[in-house]
């Protein structure tokens, strides 16, 4: 009688990152073992997206030292490997942060991706959850030896709902992939070749299904932007919120962004890496009518605070735990109040609270606010 064959699970890979070992199935890149270490350990990742297949391996932000390749074959791999790219083998040692040849790649990579990137953070929504800030502050430089003309492209309104502003993508196709694998015909995608290469529509189609506000969530830095948000408020002068409703479309759990009791924008919800949240394995996409049309606190069931890491500018001023400084105004002044040289209510309507933000079109501007006459 001949025996039965059993199926038996492979035994998990022992990876070594930065002298701190994990055991992980085969199969998992290290950039994803890296990521169930966490913290320092794990390489950048501007254009890898675990919830969109086929995503990663175009930024090369993501660079590691592979000082060997595995147990039974321990000779080092001779170039910097793409850590969203390649899969771990048993007995492998990879460095990353401890190695100065991914550190110098990294800055290079950094310096390319910034060669053709506008400095208009001041004036751009991303300000504050931009990927690209975050790596240009770790690993960018303080000039630029680019001493040619840079690319520059025209907003382009590509839908009701969002404008691409294509000179600050760095062509990590994430967009290209959430309408690939969200809807059932995509009408934009990256058009030209090298330095003329850009996201665009087809003859100008307008993007306009069920999804395609999620192009907005999964851009890493400020190319692909929210109409309805725009120079509405700072992300760091907002509070999300986590809130859900019965949506037959789509999850219908959400982010709100609030300024007081208004509802500034509405985002999917985000993990530790910036990405979308899973739901029973199902990654947690919203639709367009739970982002752009439901902007009252009463459409929701809001849940709580969202958990925002301390170390991000989103998490100031507004979050458990925080000790306010001790006033000393007074014991300054001997017990005195401060002189009141100026009321900015009596000379500004910036501040009138019968403006709502949240329900103008476009961005606010000098007309959008009309003074109220002192004594009315």
């Amino acid at each position: 009688m001949a025996e039965e064959v059993k199926n038996v699970a492979p035994a998990n890979f022992k990876v070594t990152i930065d002298n701190i070992t994990v055991e992980v199935a085969p199969g998992t890149t290290i950039l994803n073992a890296a990521r169930q270490i966490g913290g320092d350990v794990t390489p950048p990742a501007m254009c890898y997206y675990s919830k969109l297949e086929g995503s990663g391996g175009k930024c090369r932000t993501c660079l590691v030292e592979v000082a060997q390749g595995s147990e039974k074959d321990p000779r080092p791999m001779p170039k910097l490997m793409a850590s969203c790219r390649t899969t771990v083998m048993d007995g492998m040692v990879v460095k990353n942060i401890t190695s100065e040849r991914v550190m110098d790649a990294r800055n290079g990579v950094v310096e390319f991706l910034l060669l053709n990137h506008p400095l208009d953070c001041p004036i751009c929504d991303q300000a504050g959850e931009c990927y690209l800030q975050d790596l240009s502050y770790d690993h960018g430089t303080e000039g630029t030896r680019f001493e040619f003309k840079k690319r520059i492209f025209e907003k382009e309104d590509i839908g009701p709902y969002i404008q691409l502003h294509m000179t600050r993508c760095i062509l990590c196709y994430r967009c290209v992939y959430v309408a690939d694998q969200l809807t059932d015909k995509r009408v934009h995608g990256i058009l030209d070749r090298g330095d003329h290469a850009e996201i665009s529509t087809y003859i100008s189609k307008a993007i306009d299904n069920d999804f395609s506000g999620n192009v907005i969530d999964v851009c890493p830095v400020g190319a692909l932007t929210d109409k309805t948000f725009r120079f509405k408020n700072r992300v760091w002068f907002t509070k999300p919120v986590d809130a859900h409703r019965d949506c037959p479309t789509c999850c219908g759990k959400v982010t709100l962004w609030n300024r007081g009791d208004e509802v500034m924008r509405v985002t999917s919800r985000r993990d530790e890496w910036g990405e979308v949240q899973s739901y029973e394995d199902k990654p947690g996409w919203i639709c367009n009518t739970c982002r752009f049309d439901k902007k009252k606190t009463s459409d929701w069931v809001i849940e709580g605070v969202t958990n925002i890491n301390r170390h991000s500018v989103i998490a100031q001023n507004k979050y458990n735990g925080l000790v306010m400084p001790k006033e000393t105004i007074a014991e300054v002044m001997g017990g005195r109040d401060p002189k009141l040289l100026m009321d900015i209510h009596d000379v500004s309507g910036v501040n009138d609270p019968s403006i709502d933000l949240s329900l103008i079109e476009g961005p606010a501007t000098s007309k959008t606010f009309t003074p109220t006459p002192k004594g009315e």
